[in-house]
């Protein structure tokens, strides 16, 4: 049987948070940023600029960009790669709540991301919800869907 903690996690922790691997960490936390709207809570840079650690915000969510090499030099060393070092293959895709779908596309789009599927409204039926949502892709190739909750189950509007 599974268990589970009830005690809070760390202050301005979530729960649940993410690593993200890239080759080139600065120029994906900067672009993150710019094109996400994510906010970088902490940069940590270590020798010639390269990152050690990051965490970087959106709301009450917490992603961490790693340098996909870093982790290679460790004694019990991680295989983690970006996307574009394997071919395009990802093995995770992250989920963010916006507020608004479209303007948050069109931020995206400006900063140079890829559309893979344009803002699409899914309505999931009367007795569980609906959401506006877009997949874009980084520059490295990771895929990010983006959604707006527009209608809560039961119809109640958002």
């Amino acid at each position: 049987m599974a268990t589970h903690t009830t005690r809070p996690p760390p202050p301005d922790w979530p729960r649940i948070s993410s690593a993200v691997f890239y080759e080139d960490p600065a120029a994906a936390i900067d672009w993150l940023a710019r094109a996400f709207g994510f906010v970088v809570r902490l940069r940590i840079e270590g020798e010639g600029g390269r990152i050690e650690y990051s965490e970087l915000v959106f709301g009450d969510g917490l992603v961490m960009v790693s340098d996909s090499r870093k982790r290679q030099e460790q004694r019990n060393p991680m295989p983690s790669a970006s996307p574009r070092a394997v071919g395009g293959a990802i093995t995770q895709a992250l989920c963010v709540c916006v507020d608004d779908a479209d303007a948050h596309c069109a931020q995206a789009r400006e900063a140079g991301a890829r559309i893979v599927d344009e803002p699409t409204t899914v309505d999931y039926g009367e007795e569980y919800w609906a959401d506006r949502s877009y997949r874009a892709e980084d520059p490295e190739g990771h895929h990010w869907w983006f959604m707006q909750r527009v209608r809560n189950p039961g119809g109640d509007a958002r």
